[in-house]
């Protein structure tokens, strides 16, 4: 993984460099979006192939996702990654583009996961307790997971807040076993 992230860097931050007028969080989400493209293995088999053209890789990955209209920037990013063989590492591209922009606007990606589905006014509540809680401004999804059984666990960064039933119970049974 140090190697994705060492090969990711400088693609990261020239696309940084050069965003110009598009939203960086528009270029993110774009870039997400290739990412999770990319992480496919029957892609990255297709594009490994040396009778491949890139320009036939970067019209498959564009066409998967035409939904999508990519700026100038990200065509010429993924053009870039696919003519050097890196399209393994545009997942990891994307994360540290996504970094550098939350850094640049003082926000953190959170993930917050929950035993029940959480709603919209739930949701802004939780995250305006735990942005009191980290001391800074949280992005935050939420992923259902039904094995917490209740509560939440809560992911920024590195660090982790845990108050789900299950690690409760993991703390008692620790407790009782010692």
């Amino acid at each position: 993984m140090a190697e994705l992230a060492t090969i990711a860097r400088p693609y990261a931050e020239a696309l940084f460099k050069a965003q110009g007028q598009t939203s960086p969080r528009e270029l993110a989400d774009q870039l997400d979006a290739l990412g999770q493209v990319a992480s496919l293995h029957e892609l990255r088999q297709f594009a490994d192939n040396p009778k491949v053209q890139p320009g036939a890789v970067h019209d498959v990955i564009v066409g998967t996702l035409k939904a999508i209209a990519f700026a100038p920037a990200v065509q010429n990013l993924l053009r870039a990654v696919i003519e050097n063989g890196r399209l393994a590492a545009l997942p990891e591209i994307a994360a540290q583009y996504r970094s550098l922009v939350n850094a640049q606007s003082g926000v953190s990606d959170a993930t917050v996961y929950s035993a029940f589905p959480i709603d919209g006014t739930q949701l802004s509540d939780v995250v305006a307790a735990l942005e009191k809680r980290f001391n800074r401004k949280l992005n935050a999804s939420v992923v259902v997971e039904p094995e917490l059984i209740g509560g939440i666990r809560v992911v920024v960064g590195d660090e982790v807040l845990d108050t789900s039933v299950k690690a409760r119970l993991e703390q008692m049974k620790v407790a009782l076993t010692a």
